[in-house]
């Protein structure tokens, strides 16, 4: 007879009773850990930790780590079906020949983020493996409210931490720039190298053996740098420098430097390695630190539980910091710098009528154009064209793309040609007058005279005069909206006049007047020209195309008187000679 008068009962009915706590061991279990490398934490270390932890929380309870999964390098906000080691312990939660029936973790704010837990628990559920975590002391049950709320708070509180770790080390990273001008690590800007600087003025990392690293220049890329900086001073595009320096084989920084950019096809200089040279304030000698921010966007924003991915923008002006003493050596002084960012704000405000100002990017050609860029129409004033013939090279005017009722067609020939051959004579012939040795004295003097008188004030009268213009339009705008006219019909043309304002007043409170040099500076200048006589009468139309750009050649045609008027501008500071034939 039964022992007790119920247990047919429970028999036939399948009533299960709770006889009490019976204490089978925890059994077999999988570990998994995670370890974030950005802050240089050790691999083996971490895992070490961790899994000795996890050990210490079931050894007592009879369990058993049989199985390991570790993360190394992947940073916890990134969701366990993203990261290595979690995907593969979520795919071997399917194999019913798995050897473990649950998964202790050695630290849980290492293992979830947010509301990463209450994502992947059911699952874990559905497949009847159980959860061990140290923070709650023990396994996780998902009928128990405390547990959900606890490991909520965990979520939170590990978001929280890394937050709270990441503005600490922004702050101090800040700090360390600021007042001490300090080299925040990656790779060095092109122009510079990274040296050592003795030991590391932490005594915890010098130590260890750390060492302090800074800016050292790189002499023959800085003076590509300086040159980058002159040719858009000059007027070139962004990508009309790059296809100059592919001509000449000089090397991208890429190929320049392939051990720190390795992830870069060393393919020759692109307008995108101009522009970030161009807008680079390092190389004004202070440190900056901040221009590019980390942001984690949703990697699809429907689907909230992938969680987000990180990409590189450029950051609030707020949010970037300077050095208050320089820092390494200067190759682009502060106020060329200036400059040149000046022309970029007042190039992007005026839209495509001041991008037109600066040379494009010149087209591969078979034969070398000796007067591109250099000959203009002197009716219209746009530049002529190389037209090559069968009895030799000629220039055309581009008339034919003049709008339609443009003034200059009513005084414009219907087709403006100039034979090269000639010109290229007259030209020669003119520098040769210019820069003989017995007429050398008055040309320097001449330049002496002109500089600042022409090109400088000419520049701040353009500003001014787009000022006023973009006032005026501002006005207009205002009395249309107060007569009645929609705003939001005038929105787009009120931002741009609003934008033209604000470069132009930049331009004439913050642009540096234009220098002056002495005559030595001059007669320096004109010996870097090098043996003018010998480039003309060997004809070479490389090094004449060289010469002519170096001397800053502008030739205006009148086809009415067939003559021309030449202007060398020898990159003084845009002062000219003139003269003509």
């Amino acid at each position: 007879m039964s022992a007790s008068p119920w247990s047919r009962f429970d028999e036939l009915f399948g009533v299960e009773v709770d006889a009490g706590p019976v204490d089978d061991g925890v059994g077999d279990l999988a570990f998994y850990g995670r370890c974030s490398t950005e802050d240089n934490q050790d691999p083996d270390t971490s895992h070490g930790w961790q899994r000795g932890n996890a050990e210490k929380f079931v050894g007592p309870l009879g369990g058993r780590l049989v199985a390991g999964f570790f993360d190394i390098g992947q940073s916890r906000s990134v969701p366990w079906e993203r990261r290595d080691e979690a995907s593969r312990l979520l795919a071997a939660l399917k194999d019913p020949r798995r050897t473990w029936t649950g998964v202790v973790v050695g630290e849980g704010t290492r293992c979830w983020f947010g509301n990463q837990f209450s994502l992947i628990a059911p699952r874990f559920e559905a497949y009847g493996v159980d959860l061990w975590v140290p923070e709650l002391g023990g396994k996780y049950d998902s009928r128990n409210p405390s547990h959900k709320m606890l490991m909520s708070v965990l979520g939170g509180m590990s978001e929280s931490e890394r937050q709270h770790v990441q503005a600490r080390v922004r702050a101090a990273m800040d700090a360390q720039v600021v007042n001490e001008g300090r080299h925040q690590g990656g790779r060095a800007p092109y122009g510079y190298r990274v040296v050592d600087a003795g030991p590391h003025p932490n005594p915890r990392k010098a130590a260890e053996g750390f060492r302090l690293r800074v800016l050292a220049l790189d002499e023959s890329a800085a003076e590509v740098v300086e040159r980058i900086f002159a040719d858009y001073l000059n007027g070139k595009g962004d990508r009309a420098i790059a296809n100059a320096l592919n001509r000449e084989a000089i090397p991208c920084p890429s190929a320049a430097r392939p051990e720190q950019n390795r992830h870069r096809i060393a393919d020759g200089w692109q307008a995108t390695t101009v522009r970030s040279i161009l807008e680079n304030p390092r190389y004004t000698g202070y440190a900056f630190f901040g221009r590019w921010t980390r942001r984690e966007m949703l990697l699809d924003p429907d689907d909230v539980g992938a969680g987000h991915v990180v990409r590189f923008k450029r950051a609030d002006a707020d949010k970037v910091v300077r050095s208050r003493e320089q820092a390494h050596p200067v190759i682009v002084p502060v106020e060329v710098f200036t400059e040149v960012q000046l022309r970029r704000r007042g190039k992007g405000a005026g839209g495509l009528r001041a991008t037109a100002r600066n040379e494009r990017a010149e087209r591969p050609t078979k034969r070398t154009y000796l007067f591109r860029g250099h000959l203009r129409c002197a009716v219209c004033t746009r530049k002529m064209e190389g037209s090559p013939r069968k009895h030799g090279m000629y220039y055309r005017c581009p008339a034919r793309t003049l709008a339609p009722g443009s003034p200059a067609l009513a005084s414009h020939p219907p087709t403006v040609y100039l034979r090269e051959e000639p010109l290229q004579k007259i030209v020669n012939e003119w520098l040769m007058e210019v820069l003989h040795p017995a007429r050398v004295d008055a040309t320097v003097q001449a330049l002496l005279e002109a500089q600042g008188t022409a090109t400088g004030a000419a520049d701040h009268e353009a500003a001014r005069k787009r000022l006023r213009d973009a006032e005026g339009r501002l006005r207009r705008y205002q009395e249309a909206i107060g007569a009645g006219i929609d705003p939001a019909a005038l929105v787009d043309a009120m931002n741009q006049a609003q934008a033209e304002k604000f470069a132009a007043q930049a331009e004439l409170g913050e642009a540096p007047e234009p220098g002056t040099v002495s005559a030595a500076e001059i007669y320096a200048m004109i010996d870097s020209l090098g043996d003018v006589q010998a480039m003309v009468d060997n004809a070479d139309p490389a090094n004449l195309a060289a010469l002519y750009d170096a001397m800053g050649l502008e030739i205006r045609y009148f086809n009415d008187e067939a003559a021309v008027e030449m202007t060398a501008a020898l990159r003084v500071n845009s002062v000219r000679v003139r003269g003509g034939t």
